[in-house]
């Protein structure tokens, strides 16, 4: 008598399983996964493409709104819009295409208090998109939201503590980028934006990120 295989999991599961390993079940991840979240892999883009990018269609054209609840899923909603759209179409305007839409739902969830129903590694994929922010006011509350998961976790939780930190201080960095200019330099080219002297001139040794 042969077993019944073992049932597909759904597509938000697909997505968070890939992302976040057993991180979520952990709370946070035993084997680092930086590499995965902030690195730039052809390879890994490439892996995103062929699984997901159906997905990030869908969710780029308003789609997925089953997706939205419970926070679960909308975390894997956000995952798509906020971090695939910038593997799929690095160097491209559609790599920030999704932020708008990322940020209502974090906002959402945050209004709520409803980003406390996942563990602390999903939470920080939720304030992700407000560091993507070209908002100062959403870039001051990504800082608060770091701050304040980092206060709530234990002192004996040295790793998640490090790496908290670790992102205390890039939110810090990407809302002083704001601050001073309003938007963030490195996507000038890709969005077609002039850059003025002050920003070609920061440009070239300054802070950047990714995207």
């Amino acid at each position: 008598m042969t077993s019944a295989s073992a049932p597909a999991p759904s597509q938000p599961d697909a997505v968070l399983d890939f992302w976040f390993g057993d991180s979520l079940a952990q709370g946070w991840p035993v084997v680092p996964r930086k590499p995965l979240w902030f690195g730039s892999d052809p390879a890994v883009d490439d892996t995103i493409r062929q699984r997901f990018g159906p997905l990030v269609a869908q969710a780029l054209a308003g789609g997925l709104s089953d997706w939205e609840h419970p926070p679960r899923s909308r975390l894997a909603l956000l995952v798509l819009l906020d971090q695939f759209t910038r593997n799929l179409h690095r160097g491209q305007a559609t790599a920030f295409a999704g932020d708008a839409r990322a940020c209502a739902l974090a906002l959402d969830l945050l209004d709520q208090g409803r980003h406390r129903e996942l563990p602390p590694i999903g939470q920080v994929f939720v304030f992700m998109p407000l560091m993507h922010a070209e908002d100062l006011a959403l870039q001051d509350r990504c800082i608060g939201c770091f701050q304040a998961l980092l206060d709530a976790t234990p002192a004996d939780h040295s790793v998640a503590r490090d790496d908290l930190a670790g992102h205390l201080q890039y939110a810090r960095l990407h809302r002083d980028i704001v601050l001073r200019f309003g938007r963030f330099p490195h996507r000038n080219a890709a969005l077609g934006r002039r850059s003025t002297d002050e920003e070609t001139a920061f440009l070239v040794d300054g802070p950047r990120f990714g995207q």
